[in-house]
Order: structure tokens, then sequence, then C-alpha cells
């Protein structure tokens, strides 16, 4: 099931020659969960043809977990006096640690 963004989301895709640029507002819509070898992540922009986008990403276990991990040791990094984000993250990441919890018991 998808939802609105509730924040915004860029996505840049390189190649060689080419560079595709696209960012994602609160108009656009997002699905994320967990599959039998990752993580799936949708990002899409309804609309017209010519303004309609969608991006979709799978990240295997291993690798969503070394990426969980950097996050973690760049916390330091976000501004202290970054409330409202910090809480949020925080927040996100205990649910998630609950949710393993729960499945575990």
């Amino acid at each position: 099931m998808t939802r609105p963004l509730p924040d915004k989301a860029e996505v840049a895709l390189e190649y060689p020659d080419k560079l595709y640029i696209g960012t994602f507002d609160r108009a656009s819509r997002f699905e994320a969960h967990l599959d039998t070898t990752g993580l799936a992540l949708t990002l899409e922009r309804p609309g017209e043809a010519e303004m309609r986008k969608s991006v979709h990403l799978h990240l295997n276990y291993g690798l969503l977990a070394e990426i969980l991990r950097d996050i973690a040791s760049t916390v330091a990094k976000l501004p202290a006096d970054d409330i409202l984000h910090r809480e949020a993250l925080s927040e996100a990441a205990s649910a998630l640690h609950r949710a393993f919890r729960v499945n575990n018991s």
C-alpha cells in the first residue's frame, strides 16, 4: 500500500554518458516493505505522463544491514539542535527494533 511522502526525496542515477535526477515531493507516494530477500522501496510521483515518474529499489538484507550500521556511525553528524529529525529517526529505529523483538518471541 502506498502512502504520501512526509518529506522530500531526491534520486540521482549516473551513467558514464547520462545523468538522471528526480525529485519526489509531498505530492508523491512511497511504499517500503521487507520481502524474502531484502527491502523493497518504491517512490512514485503521479500525474500527467510528462510529470509521472517512479523509482524501484531493492536492497538485499546484507547490504541493508551495512547501510543501517553506517547510518548509526554518522548520527553524531546530525546537528544536536535538530530535535525534530533526531526524534523522528530515533522513534522509527525503536519501532523497527521492537518489531524484530516481537517476531523473535
